[in-house]
């Protein structure tokens, strides 16, 4: 089996791009994709300050090493959820790849933002422990990114995640999360730029990657994921992607392709208007925002919104 490039010994077989690569032209193919998804939506340039959520796992940890090496700004975020066999790896691994690559990461703990744990706060909010988790995140992630002058917010979302969430998306038609499903986001008052660099990227081809470049990375799941839904969404698309390889990438150009025709016309504000929470002044569509919401049920307190009691 010989490189495509190079010709000699190939190590790495891609069936969607049906191409063979040595290790150094498989790093050169990666950093590409990444380079031209970057370039393709305008996600942000060389003089941003980019904030990049961290979990400690393989695909953040990625996208740091190359966002790194292609020379951009870039400072990690993490926030320790407390999650038993998990939280303490995901900081480990984290902590360790800073320092691996000298770039700053920004910690912040759950216990010192929240008065229960995520599981209790689910409960409370009466919705799954990953939709809770994902919205805490967010919320401290955008927040800090605003405090702290950042200009450019990035996640580790990649090819397999968009085009699973794309699918989902699809199959009810979300409107609004179509609207939103755009791997770069423009600013707007209060609200920085949002990006995904890997959205050219498999999660075959990121682990192939991690592996190449001798990544640390947390390699323990989460006990609260299973029975997510979109995890049987990711298994149809793989389950294309094995009969009729390119299915994820095409699957997700075309509709990018026909995104500016489809939601021309739908702005955030059809939505729901955004302004500022009256809690804490974060950018929020409903009376106030979900984390303000959630303290206040922690707290066992009703928020007054508009002279109302909600």
């Amino acid at each position: 089996m010989k490189c495509r490039v190079c010709k000699g010994e190939a190590t790495i077989k891609l069936e969607s791009y049906n191409t063979k690569l040595c290790e150094k032209h498989f790093l050169a193919f990666f950093e590409r994709r990444v380079r031209n998804g970057i370039a393709d939506f305008k996600m942000f340039g060389h003089e941003d300050k980019i904030l990049i959520a961290v979990s400690g796992g393989k695909d953040s940890l990625a996208l740091w090493d190359v966002l790194k090496n292609l020379g951009y700004n870039v400072t990690g975020y993490h926030l320790v959820i407390n999650i038993p066999d998990s939280s303490e790896d995901a900081l480990a691994r984290s902590r360790e790849f800073a320092d691996r690559i000298g770039s700053p990461l920004i910690v912040e703990n759950l216990s010192d933002l929240l008065d229960a744990d995520i599981k209790n706060a689910a409960h409370l909010m009466k919705r799954p422990v990953c939709s809770v988790c994902g919205m805490v995140k967010r919320y401290r992630f955008n927040r800090l990114a605003n405090e702290k002058g950042f200009t450019a917010v990035v996640t580790g979302h990649h090819l397999d995640d968009e085009s699973a969430a794309l699918l989902g998306n699809l199959l009810h038609w979300q409107e609004g999360y179509l609207a939103r499903q755009y791997p770069a986001l423009d600013a707007k008052p209060g609200m920085v730029k949002k990006a995904k660099p890997l959205i050219y990227v498999s999660k075959k081809e990121i682990e192939i990657y991690a592996q190449i470049k001798q990544i640390n990375f947390a390699s323990s799941s989460c006990p609260y994921a299973d029975g997510a839904t979109s995890l049987e969404y990711k298994a149809v698309v793989n389950q294309l992607e094995e009969k009729m390889p390119s299915t994820k990438i095409y699957f997700l150009k075309t509709f990018f392709k026909k995104y500016r025709q489809l939601f021309k016309d739908t702005q955030l504000e059809e939505i729901g208007e955004l302004h500022k929470c009256p809690e804490c002044g974060y950018l929020t569509a409903g009376p106030i925002c979900n984390f303000c919401q959630l303290k206040a049920k922690i707290a066992g307190r009703k928020i007054r919104v508009d002279g109302m009691i909600r």
